[in-house]
């Protein structure tokens, strides 16, 4: 596939598009040439950003990151690395570019598209000239980025991999390496590449080149190994790219998330040619993240781009299923050898929801597994955590979190750029995957049944829920997917709640929404709920609690239609501030005699 290519060998012919300074940062919206398809020549638009202060002109490390399908090159990622001392191009490869005082959203690529100079919204953006390697929307409604096939608008006239888009943006990255190259503030011998979501596949495909000296894709570039093409699982499938890999690289990998499988993970790792690597996997998040694990970006380009960070060893774990009282174990030896970041806490997620070959189509189990969490306990320098089992018939999948303390804390811009600071991060050990049949051999038992009692809301409770928001009280879990909690037959959800003032709590199923009235005070209120109180965008009520997946408690949320284009109908918003301090909350549960409470 990139048989012939070199990135170097074309011309850039950089264009400014707009310049300014922000915080001491040199800030630029430019674009350069990708190079010349099919008699036209296609510029990929982007954002550049260094540190103006250099300590006597010293030259910097530089990164490539590439946004996801949806996302935007964005100036944050490139100013809140530059106050680290990075210089950073943020690529543009779908068109769209947030910045201050240059944005260009969906409807200026589409000006661009049309060539409408004189409408006062038009901008340069990225021009693919005769290919399409726009994406969320294509220039071409036909285009799909996972085909190999022949269209007006690919590079060749037969099934091919650089028909895809993949292939361009990923030749578009490693163009940005040339111009990461030729910048006198950076040294080219310190570049990295980083991306979410789409952004990861084209973070793999991009660190298969030499110059690249560290990476880390989240949410992406693990999985992509069931496309129907034969041509294109071998030239564009992500294990091909990672077979190449041999820089240090560290895997963001969210335990639910879609599109970067944790199923995949050991199966990548064993893949990659690069002796050193780390993964960091959040338990129950999908496709996004909380900052202890959104850092681990930042952390390893400080060290393998700049030398000032150690990264601790991946945790050593040692499962045992044959333990005597039918319960497996799992051993965790974090790495003993960092007294600079002492150990916040070490948590054991296991779940019996994985399948061994997921697919696209298990998108909603992927989305939704539920992680039971193990509590471990320490004796001599390392942790053991008991994995009571409610299944022997299907396999068990468990990790090991390991959390340490940041010597300070870091800032930074997420995987959307949104700006946080942590004074913690997390370092995850490889998923271990048993069949069911091993299980059984090893004598295991279930230990774990069905109880009415869905959380309790002492001890750990929060270990086995989720927030995008740390510092927001309202939480969500999965716990309703599995089995072991699901309604017996005519019960009633009952949740006892105390709120110092009268507020509403807001209650969601998947996508139905029960908007409860909570009285004001320091007495518990009983809540109590029938299918028929929640309600869809629509105003339809939940039939029955079957096939409920997700849970969530909150003071607001919104509700989205379904299957309606985009801007046709808007979100709905249930709920309002919660006025107080937080709620309490007391056993969850299922109550099959609601007239009893």
């Amino acid at each position: 596939m990139w048989a012939g290519f070199d990135a170097r060998s074309e011309p850039l012919e950089v264009e400014l598009l707009h310049e300014w300074e922000e915080d001491d940062v040199v800030l630029r919206v430019i674009r350069f040439r990708v190079g010349v398809f099919k008699g036209e020549t296609a510029r990929i638009a982007a954002i550049y950003g260094y540190p103006k202060d250099r300590d006597g002109g010293r030259r910097l490390p530089g990164l490539v990151q590439i946004h996801g399908g949806g996302q935007y090159a964005d100036y944050k990622a490139c100013l809140f690395n530059a106050h680290r001392g990075y210089a950073t191009i943020s690529l543009a490869w779908a068109g769209r570019i947030s910045s201050p005082h240059y944005r260009v959203a969906p409807s200026e690529v589409k000006l661009f598209w049309e060539d409408q100079r004189d409408d006062p919204s038009y901008k340069l953006t990225t021009d693919w000239g005769a290919v399409d390697g726009y994406h969320a929307p294509s220039r071409n409604p036909g285009n799909s980025f996972p085909s190999v096939r022949a269209a007006d608008w690919t590079l060749d006239p037969v099934d091919s991999p650089r028909n895809s888009g993949w292939f361009l943006c990923a030749l578009a990255a490693r163009r940005a390496l040339t111009f990461l190259e030729q910048q006198p503030e950076v040294d080219a011998d310190r570049l990295g590449v980083y991306g979410h979501s789409m952004g990861g596949k084209l973070t793999v495909m991009t660190a298969v080149d030499s110059r690249v000296k560290a990476a880390a894709p989240s949410c992406g570039g693990i999985s992509d190994r069931d496309n129907r093409s034969e041509l294109f699982r071998a030239t564009l499938g992500d294990d091909v790219s990672l077979k190449q890999i041999s820089c240090p690289i560290i895997f963001l990998s969210p335990a639910n998330d879609f599109h970067g499988r944790i199923g995949d993970l050991p199966d990548a790792v064993e893949e990659i040619s690069a002796d050193q690597w780390r993964v960091t996997c959040s338990p129950h998040h999908n496709h996004q993240d909380t900052p202890p694990y959104e850092v681990a970006t930042l952390l390893w380009f400080d060290e393998y781009l700049k030398g000032r960070f150690k990264f601790p060893s991946t945790p050593r774990c040692e499962l045992q299923c044959d333990t005597g009282d039918g319960t497996p174990e799992l051993t965790v030896h974090p790495d003993p050898t960092h007294p600079a970041h002492p150990v916040n806490s070490i948590d054991v997620f296991f779940t019996q929801q994985g399948k061994p070959d997921e697919r696209p189509e298990d998108r909603l189990q992927t989305m939704h597994r539920f992680w039971h969490h193990a509590t471990a306990v320490e004796s001599e320098g390392f942790w053991t955590a008991k994995l009571p089992l409610t299944n022997t018939d299907r396999p068990l999948w468990v990790y090991a979190n390991v959390s340490y303390t940041l010597e300070e804390p870091v800032t930074g811009a997420g995987y959307y750029y949104g700006v946080y600071t942590t004074d913690k991060f997390n370092v995850s050990s490889l998923l271990i995957k048993v069949p069911a049949s091993e299980l059984q051999q090893a004598g295991a038992e279930l230990t774990q049944r069905h109880s009415n009692l869905i959380e309790s809301f002492e001890g750990e409770w929060e270990k086995s829920w989720f927030t995008y928001r740390p510092n927001d009280w309202a939480r969500s879990t999965n716990k309703l997917n599995e089995p072991i909690w699901q309604a017996p037959s005519e019960a009633a959800l009952s949740l006892d709640v105390r709120s110092s003032k009268a507020n509403q709590l807001v209650i969601v199923l998947d996508d139905h929404i029960a908007v409860v009235d909570v009285p004001g005070g320091d007495q518990w209120h009983t809540l109590t709920l029938q299918p028929r109180d929640f309600r869809n965008y629509e105003g339809e009520p939940l039939s029955d609690w079957n096939d409920i997946r997700q849970l969530t408690l909150s003071p607001a949320e919104f509700l989205r239609p379904k299957n309606s284009k985009a801007g046709v109908a808007k979100p709905k918003r249930y709920g309002k501030v919660w006025s107080g301090p937080a709620p309490r909350f007391r056993n969850l549960r299922w109550t099959q005699d609601p007239s009893t409470l």
